[in-house]
Order: C-alpha cells, then sequence, then structure tokens
C-alpha cells in the first residue's frame, strides 16, 4: 500500500460534512469555542449524508425476513440491498459471504467461533485486543512487534514454516494501527500466509475509514470492520470473506432467522435445519438501520473518491506531524520510522507531563477532544515507550499525577470531516500547554486527570 504525502493543499477536496461540526462546549477559563473533534480512531462523527438517508428510512421501519407488509418488504430489501453495496465497497469475490455484526471486536469473534478444530491462530503483539482476544479456543502464537514491514512479513513466514502439526491456521493482522496509523503490509502477509497454508483475516477498523479496502486486491480471506469508524455510528458491524468456514460452524447465536426448520423429536427433543446463508451467524432481528447506515457511508465515501479524500488526509497528517516535531519534549510513536505510510493517527507522549493530564488541559482549556491511555492495544503501547509488553495495566487513562511520568500516550485521531482548522487549533494548543503550561490547577479522581472545581 502506498499514499500520497503532499504537504500542500491547493487542489485538496473539502472535509465532508459531519454531525457535531456547530457544537459548542464550555471551557474551564470561561466562554465557549466550538468543539474539535480529534478522537476519529475511537468512534467517527456520523456523516451528514448517513444522518440524512437514515432519518428518511426511519418512518418506513420494518420487521426484516418476516413480514408480509410494504414495510417489511421495504426493509427486507434495503436491508439486502445494503449487503451487496458494502460488499461492492469491499470488493468481494462473487462466493464470498457478507455477514452483518456488531463491531469489529463482533465480527472476529464470530470468525474465533467458526475456527475448524485444531486450528492455530498468528498474531502480532502489535493488534488491537478485539484482534489478540477472541481466540481463547484455538492455540495461539504472538509474534513481537516488528520494527520494518520486511520483519512482519520474515517473522510471520518463519512462524509459519516452524509450526507442528501442518493443520489449519489464521492470521490476522491490522491493515492500518490503531495506535502509530502505520500502514501494514497486508498484501505481502497474505501472500505469506498462503505460501504455508493459512488463512488470513484483515482488522480494517483503522483501515476502511481512510483508504479503500479490496479483498480481491489484497488477497484476504476475510475482513472485519465496524460502523462506528466509518461515520455510521449505528451499532452495525461487518465480516466479508470466504464462506466455507462460517457454513461448517455453529451459528453464532442460536435463534429466529438463523434457523430454517425446526422440528419436534419424539423423545421431546428439537431438530434444527440452519441456514447456509450469511442468515446462519444473524439470529434475531436484524439491526436494519445499522446495515443502511454502514451502506450509506460507503456510498458516500465512494462518491467522494478515496484519492481525494487520502490527500487531503495525508496534507493534515504532515501539518501535525511537522507541528508536533518543532514542539520541545514531544515524542511521536512508531514501529515503522518517520517515512512510513499512515492514516490520521497519530500518538505521542510529552516530557514532563502524564498523558491524562495533558488530555484534560486540551479538553478543559482548548474545547480539543483526543484519547490518552493504552488504545486497548496494551503490549504495543508499552514497547513503543520501552517498558514491557507483558507488563499490565488497564484501559482508559493512567493514574499518575500531573507532572508524573506515565506508560501511556495520546493519541490525536482524525478524518473526512476534520476541518483544517481543527489540526491547527490542536498543534498550537499542545505548543501552549507544554511552553507556557496549564492555566488551571488538575487533580487525580477515579484514575483520570480532571480540572479542579
Amino acid at each position: 500500500m502506498s499514499v500520497s504525502t503532499a504537504a500542500t493543499a491547493p487542489t485538496l477536496c473539502a472535509p465532508l460534512p459531519v454531525l457535531g461540526r456547530d457544537v459548542t462546549v464550555p471551557l474551564v477559563t470561561g466562554g465557549e469555542v466550538g468543539y474539535a473533534a480529534l478522537d476519529y480512531a475511537a468512534s467517527a462523527p456520523a456523516l451528514q449524508r448517513v444522518w440524512d438517508d437514515v432519518a428518511a428510512y426511519a418512518p418506513y421501519y420494518g420487521s426484516v425476513h418476516r413480514g408480509a407488509g410494504y414495510l417489511s418488504q421495504l426493509s427486507t430489501d434495503l436491508f439486502e440491498n445494503a449487503r451487496r453495496t458494502v460488499a461492492g465497497f469491499l470488493d468481494c469475490r462473487p462466493d464470498d459471504q457478507l455477514v452483518f455484526t456488531r463491531s469489529t471486536t463482533d465480527s472476529l469473534n464470530l470468525l474465533a467461533a467458526a475456527l475448524p478444530a485444531g486450528c492455530q491462530v498468528f498474531v502480532f503483539e502489535t493488534e488491537h485486543h478485539a484482534a489478540l482476544l477472541p481466540w481463547k479456543d484455538a492455540r495461539v502464537t504472538c509474534l513481537d512487534a516488528p520494527r520494518t514491514p520486511l520483519q512482519a512479513v520474515a517473522a510471520l513466514e518463519r512462524a509459519l514454516a516452524d509450526r507442528e502439526p501442518h493443520g489449519p491456521a489464521l492470521v490476522c493482522v491490522t491493515g492500518a494501527s490503531n495506535v502509530t496509523g502505520e500502514l501494514w503490509p497486508v498484501r505481502e502477509l497474505a501472500a505469506a500466509a498462503h505460501a504455508h497454508g493459512a488463512r488470513i483475516v484483515l482488522d480494517a477498523a483503522q483501515l476502511a475509514p481512510h483508504h479503500p479496502v479490496s479483498v480481491r486486491d489484497l488477497d484476504v480471506d476475510w475482513v472485519a470492520f465496524s460502523g462506528h469508524k466509518l461515520y455510521a455510528p449505528f451499532g452495525s458491524g461487518v465480516l466479508a470473506g470466504r464462506a466455507d468456514w462460517l457454513r461448517a460452524a455453529e451459528p453464532y447465536l442460536a435463534g429466529g432467522g438463523a434457523s430454517r426448520r425446526v422440528t419436534r423429536r419424539a423423545d421431546g427433543g428439537v431438530d434444527v435445519q440452519w441456514h447456509e446463508s450469511a442468515a446462519r451467524h444473524e439470529a434475531g432481528s436484524p439491526n436494519v438501520i445499522g446495515a443502511y447506515a454502514i451502506a450509506s457511508a460507503c456510498e458516500a465515501l465512494t462518491e467522494a473518491g478515496f484519492d481525494s479524500l487520502v490527500a487531503r488526509e495525508q496534507y493534515l497528517v504532515e501539518k501535525v506531524r511537522t507541528g508536533l516535531a518543532e514542539v520541545p519534549g514531544v515524542r511521536i510513536l512508531s514501529l515503522f520510522g518517520d517515512d512510513a505510510p499512515r492514516v490520521g493517527v497519530i500518538s505521542f507522549v510529552v516530557d514532563g507531563w502524564s498523558s491524562s493530564h495533558l488530555a484534560a488541559a486540551l479538553s478543559a482549556e482548548h474545547g480539543i477532544g483526543v484519547r490518552d491511555g493504552l488504545f486497548c492495544a496494551h503490549p504495543l503501547v508499552r514497547t513503543l515507550l520501552d517498558g514491557d509488553s507483558r507488563d499490565q495495566g488497564e484501559c482508559g487513562a493512567s493514574g499518575a499525577a500531573p507532572g508524573e511520568r506515565s506508560l501511556d500516550a495520546i493519541r490525536v485521531s482524525f478524518g473526512a470531516g476534520t476541518p483544517d482548522e481543527h489540526v491547527d487549533r490542536f498543534v498550537a494548543a499542545v505548543r501552549e500547554l507544554v511552553t507556557r503550561g496549564a492555566k488551571w490547577r488538575y487533580r487525580t479522581r477515579d484514575g483520570r486527570c480532571v480540572p479542579e472545581a
């Protein structure tokens, strides 16, 4: 994967309209300011287009797959058309299945439940916990954090070649790190996996909102992502890819919709014939609004054009990285180095500041929302901060007091809806806080740094 690193913006597209762009928030120093939402990597704001599409459909909402009435038929068509739209967005193969789930985490847990007996899973310690933790019923090999894309491919090839016995195997890898934003060599890792008889699933939670994702071009077996990171925060996610393991597995949830036929046996038991389609793993009433919202976001991003979106985002990335590099004591976290292609996700630490203190001051004094902590990627963050990836830590902010060193970081993230003014204000605010100090006093309460009343 390669991306543009344009540093000028004469022909870049405007930010896409998102909800919340006119929201103002109070400052502890007095007055109000427009809120700068720079935590896209956690949850991106809803695209205005998505909100409008959902609002237009809402009066026609009805049951899916079960009703003979007009609204039920309309909702069923909408749901299945959404499936086709998202499959097209991902450039799925003709025989792939696309299952609507609740999130990336849910998608990977579904795949984990569908693994064949004896399957071995290979995952780097750099993964989000959603990709590290679901494989509890499989034999897991956790690989050390690589320092170059070539090291990542070589480490995977060695691990796959050495595996015993040579049964089914699955590789799980991110497309873009939720900590550093760096793009991973997905196509090369997929080639290595397939050369050794393994399959691969791509965690595209941080990739799909920023770059086109082609299942065919990357040659991955499955891809998973969340709607709430793709400007569609309505509680839906996607798992798309090869159908055989999904068809062979017991339904992820047992219930209506997953079953084709249920009959009583003479002995009092129940026999069930399950669907072999995606419905097999979509028991219960489907989240038609969530699926429709994802499809709407896919259409909006496609129509805007990823070339333009990527170019503008890289312009913002360079503005933030260049600005932070000029602030004394700031260290930007990276696995692959300054020249590695990346999306709009940047994590950093500042000498003399706990991450919780700086994040609290950015919010309270400047109206800027970022994230601090370990970002549900504990081993990676601790490795990047020269700690031990096996150290224990808690999600969220550290308990370090203002001025104390903390083994966690600050993350700023942005995307298609971010205006230039937000990143400019962020860089200026970090510079002011680091060079002049906070204007307010802060204390630690319940593990978080908060302004004193």
